[in-house]
């Protein structure tokens, strides 16, 4: 069993990395663009749709403000990319928002900022995954049918991906997110070179239709509340941006300067693709319904609704059927990808609050492909349950989203203000004071920016969902503080005062456990007079008189000087009258240490354990839990452990081992390289 784990985690995983080999895992530019930006750049791909959908609850005519809505958001995902090219200069170590707001607001700012960031990248996975399965769906009818099971099978894909590492996800995304740019960016240009120069009736399939409008009740301030949620549902295309501030760290040298880069080239795709997709859509006619069955008046028997990436890629690549279909694939295949934003971002944030304390300590290790291992199968299980929860529906997974994203933001912005106000009084010379103006400014816009998105988004989206999104913030929030309470509860108990020195035991009381007279009985004898303890005593538990009977027999025949004492358990049970034993022995003289010797099988094969009681095992756990007593466990090797331990050293070598001395011809003959040589 042992051996084909080893073999199935080396399938999925690859050979582990030295620890050494971490500065080979940093990323260039042209790697770290897919990696950090696949999701704000796949986000063209359904914000625009999400503000069409919004719209059409008052008919066409709502259209026409899409352009205005897409400029609204365009404004803000600049100032924001602005804002962030400051903060990665300032604070390249990977902390992100969590630190901005944890250095310059304090603990609880900075503990808020990251369970927002947590929440909302499991909703990042859960969303992306779900909008490639909608676009899938449109080419491959079984994915439409079967969503849930489609986005669960990608998720565990990108897992054993990230699994193998940053490097390598990175290079294997890295051709699937160029080819999505240059899909979407052929696309506008071609269609709108069709439309403008060569003057062709660029038309989409859902032109033609007509959508009930609502009544005139819909006039004045619900048409504008109507208009702020069609424009917080646009405001999805800023998911991702932060993720590169949260990755410094894994960008090769000068680390500021390249993710500062790579900000840059990420707003400028992302806002260009974004407005191109909206006027585009204005000029093909594409008509999106957000209840097509109801809304749409004249749509013909058993239609379907394709996504807006499928509508303008057939009407642009009419009769190009070869171009439709790249669109398509690419787009959902960057969908799929873009979950991967997430799988890097999460990960590192989640290293970071483990070392503050704030998370278990498991997620700061690193795995053997020098990957946060537990970070990513944490963020794949909570992705999975959101998919199941909300049947991978991204109608009914975005009003949850942007919340948490939009609260990082603004106290990410707050924060920064803070830090050049500290600059500024720490008495700047004249060109470094303008720069500090400078960057002040570009963190008071984008504050601004993004305070009143987030004043927008908790309007217009609390009864929609966001609520749930602000209750799992909550809920993180109570937790890490739970966590931070234990560890530092923990680190005070074991921490040494020179008020109360430690007090040496005054004696060492040792109890060998007997069952039977056997081997590995004797080993724990003679191991246990080998320490020398100030008593030593042997305890049987008696659960059957004739066996008993015959132990003391044979106990007093051997004449070993040491007593054997007899402890009754008539309901038959071992475990907790070895306990009460202890705990009298304990009781008496409560300065002495009970040192407790357990004879234990060690067994080579996994349905060996199955024919022992494991009662080794229970009482070592019972044990642990007693002051004063200390447990040794005292193992005895059968022969199938050995033959285990041979086994584990007939192993193939891999390219390069035995140049590098990492294998020997005694490995392959089931011997120790130690051992092998000692017998030359």
């Amino acid at each position: 069993m042992s051996k084909f784990s080893t073999a199935l985690k080396r399938l999925v995983l690859g050979r582990p990395f030295r620890s050494d080999r971490l500065a080979h895992t940093l990323l260039p530019k042209r790697i770290a663009l897919p990696v950090f930006a696949s999701d704000a750049l796949s986000s063209v791909a359904y914000a625009p749709e999400e503000i069409f959908l919004t719209l059409s609850v008052a008919g066409l005519t709502a259209f026409t403000m899409s352009p205005w809505i897409g400029l609204a958001v365009v404004v803000v995902m600049l100032a924001v990319i602005a804002s962030y090219r400051q903060n990665v200069h300032a604070y390249p170590s990977g902390g992100g928002d969590y630190e901005v707001a944890t250095v310059n607001l304090g603990r609880h700012a900075g503990l808020t900022v990251a369970s927002a960031l947590l929440v909302d990248y499991v909703l990042t996975v859960a969303v992306s995954i779900s909008s490639a399965a909608a676009n899938i769906g449109a080419l491959v009818p079984f994915v439409a049918e079967n969503k849930v099971l489609f986005c669960i099978g990608a998720i565990v894909l990108l897992t054993a991906m990230n699994l193998r590492g940053l490097r390598e996800s990175g290079t294997a995304f890295a051709i699937p997110t160029y080819a999505f740019m240059i899909a979407i960016l052929g696309m506008l240009i071609w269609g709108l070179i069709r439309i403008g120069v060569f003057g062709e009736h660029v038309r989409a399939d859902s032109a033609g239709l007509q959508i009930t409008e609502e009544p005139d009740h819909l006039a004045g301030f619900a048409m504008v509340f109507l208009v702020l949620r069609a424009f917080t549902q646009g405001c999805a295309a800023l998911t991702g941006v932060e993720a590169i501030s949260n990755g410094v760290p894994a960008f090769r040298k000068p680390k500021s300067r390249n993710a500062a880069t790579t900000l840059l080239l990420l707003g400028l795709l992302a806002v260009t693709m974004f407005m191109g997709m909206i006027v585009l859509a204005r000029e093909t006619g594409v008509v999106m319904a957000e209840n097509p069955a109801t809304q749409l008046v004249n749509a013909p028997p058993g239609y379907v609704q394709d996504t807006l990436v499928v509508q303008l890629s057939h009407a642009v690549f009419d009769g190009f059927s070869p171009g439709f279909y790249f669109v398509t694939v690419v787009t959902a295949l960057i969908l799929v990808l873009a979950a991967n934003t997430a799988f890097n971002g999460f990960p590192v944030l989640g290293s970071i609050l483990a070392q503050d304390r704030y998370l278990p300590r498991q997620l700061h290790t690193r795995g053997d492909r020098l990957a946060f291992s537990n970070g990513i199968l944490f963020l794949a299980a909570f992705a999975v349950v959101l998919v199941i929860a909300f049947d991978a529906e991204v109608t009914k997974l975005i009003p949850l989203y942007t919340v948490g994203v939009f609260v990082s933001f603004t106290l990410s912005q707050t924060g920064m203000l803070r830090h050049w106000k500290r600059k500024l009084a720490e008495g700047q010379d004249v060109p470094a004071r303008r720069r500090i103006r400078r960057s002040q400014a570009i963190n008071a816009f984008g504050l601004v920016m993004t305070a009143t998105v987030l004043v927008i988004v908790l309007i217009t989206k609390f009864s929609k969902g966001a609520w749930i999104a602000i209750a799992a913030m909550v809920a993180i929030f109570l937790l890490m503080s739970a966590i931070r309470r234990h560890y530092d509860r923990v680190a005070e108990e074991l921490q040494e005062t020179s008020e109360k020195p430690p007090m040496l035991p005054s004696r060492n009381h040792a109890i060998v456990l007997v069952s039977k007279l056997h081997l590995p009985t004797l080993r724990a004898l003679a191991y246990a007079k080998a320490v020398r303890p100030d008593v030593l005593e042997a305890v049987t538990v008696n659960v059957d008189d004739a066996e008993t009977r015959k132990l003391v027999t044979e106990w007093d025949k051997h004449d070993f000087k040491v007593p054997l004492k007899v402890v009754e358990s008539p309901y038959r049970e071992i475990t907790k009258p070895v306990l009460d034993y202890v705990k009298r022995v304990r009781g008496d003289n409560p300065r002495n240490v009970v040192t407790v010797f357990i004879p234990e099988y060690v067994v080579g094969r996994w349905w060996e354990q199955l024919l022992h009681n494991q009662s080794a095992l229970r009482l070592k756990g019972r044990l642990l839990f007693q002051p004063g007593v200390m447990v040794t466990s005292v193992p005895w090797q059968l022969a199938s452990s050995a033959k285990a331990v041979k086994r584990s050293y007939q192993t193939r070598p891999a390219a390069g081992d035995v140049r590098r001395g990492l294998y020997t011809a005694a490995q392959g003959q089931g011997k120790p390289a130690a051992e092998k040589k000692s017998e030359q």
